[in-house]
C-alpha cells in the first residue's frame, strides 16, 4: 500500500510540476494556441516514463535469471548450498521481509538482488565470490543484498526512473515543437525540425537523467552497507567484504541489472557509476562504528 501512495503521489508531483513550470513560462498558451494538447503529451510521457520502468521491474526475476544463468537452490544440493539458504533466511527474518529464493550462477565474483516485492525478491552470488571470500566475507555480502530489498530500493529505484523518463520525453517533445515552429517557422503539423530536435534532446536529456538515476544509486549503496552492519552486528563483516573486493576484478552484469551488481568506475565516468568507489564505502562504514 505503501509503494502505491507513493506511485500515485509520484504522478501528481510530476503533473504539477511540469503544469507551473509551463504556466510561469508561458509555454502552456503557446502550445495551447498550437493546438497542442500538453496534457495529453504529459499523460503520454508519464505511460511510456513509468510503464517501461515498471515493465522492467515486474520482470527483473526472470530476466536475471536467465540473463546471468542462475540457478535457484534450496539448499539440498550441498554443504555450502544449505548454508547460502540458511544465511538468507536468517537475515530476510531479521530485517522483516518474506525470505527471498537465493541463486547461484557461474562468473566473476559479484552479487545482486532483484525483485518487484520485498517479500518476492532474489539474491544471487557469483561462483567467483564464493570461491574469493569467506564465509564471514560472504555473510556480509548476502546482508548488503537483503538490506537493497528491506529498504525497497528496487521499487524506488524504477519510480526514480520512471519520473526523469517522463521529463526526458515530455521536455524533448516540448521543446522540439518549440523549435519546429519558431526556428522552422512549421506552420501546421509538425515537420523534421520537431522529430530533429526532439531526437536530439532526448539523447542530451537522457545523458542528464542518467547522471541523477546514478547519483540515486550510490546513496542506496550506503544505506545497504549499514543494514549489512546492523545485520552482522557490527560494520567490521561489511568492511572486509569490500576491501577484499577492492583486490578484485569484479564480472560486469548484464545491464538490465547492473545497478544490482557490485561495481564503481573512476574519473569522468563515476558521474555515471551505480556504486560509490570502495574506499568511500568502507570510510562511512568506520564512521558508523565509531558513533
Amino acid at each position: 500500500m505503501k509503494r502505491v501512495f507513493l506511485f500515485i503521489a509520484t504522478n501528481l508531483a510530476i503533473t504539477l510540476v511540469l503544469s507551473v513550470v509551463l504556466s510561469i513560462f508561458g509555454l502552456d498558451r503557446f502550445l495551447t494556441a498550437n493546438g497542442i494538447n500538453y496534457y495529453a503529451l504529459l499523460v503520454f510521457s508519464m505511460v511510456i516514463g513509468f510503464g517501461g520502468s515498471f515493465l522492467s521491474l515486474l520482470i527483473s526475476k526472470p530476466m536475471a535469471k536467465w540473463s546471468t544463468g542462475a540457478r535457484v537452490i534450496d539448499g539440498s544440493e550441498g554443504t555450502t548450498e544449505y548454508w547460502l539458504v540458511q544465511t538468507v533466511n536468517n537475515f530476510a527474518d531479521k530485517a522483516g521481509i518474506g525470505r527471498p529464493q537465493v541463486a547461484v550462477y557461474e562468473g566473476e565474483p559479484n552479487a545482486f538482488a532483484t525483485g518487484a516485492f520485498k517479500n518476492d525478491a532474489l539474491v544471487a552470488v557469483s561462483s567467483g565470490l564464493l570461491q574469493s571470500m569467506n564465509r564471514q566475507e560472504v555473510e556480509a555480502v548476502l546482508g548488503h543484498e537483503i538490506g537493497h530489498v528491506a529498504n525497497g530500493d528496487m521499487v524506488t529505484l524504477t519510480l526514480i526512473q520512471g519520473v526523469v523518463n517522463t521529463f526526458v520525453i515530455f521536455l524533448s517533445k516540448i521543446i522540439g515543437y518549440f523549435v519546429d515552429r519558431v526556428v522552422f517557422k512549421t506552420e501546421r503539423g509538425v515537420g523534421m525540425g520537431y522529430y530533429i530536435t526532439s531526437f536530439v534532446c532526448q539523447i542530451l536529456l537522457g545523458i542528464l537523467a542518467s547522471i541523477i538515476v546514478a547519483w540515486f544509486s550510490r546513496r542506496r549503496e550506503f544505506r545497504a552497507d549499514a543494514a549489512s552492519a546492523q545485520l552482522m552486528g557490527s560494520p567490521a563483516p561489511m568492511m572486509n567484504a569490500l576491501s577484499r573486493l577492492g583486490g578484485l576484478n569484479s564480472g560486469a552484469l548484464p545491464q538490465s541489472i547492473a545497478a544490482s551488481g557490485i561495481t564503481d568506475k573512476g574519473g569522468f565516468m563515476a558521474l555515471f557509476s551505480t556504486h560509490p568507489p570502495i574506499e568511500d564505502r568502507i570510510a562511512a562504514l568506520k564512521n558508523s562504528g565509531r558513533q
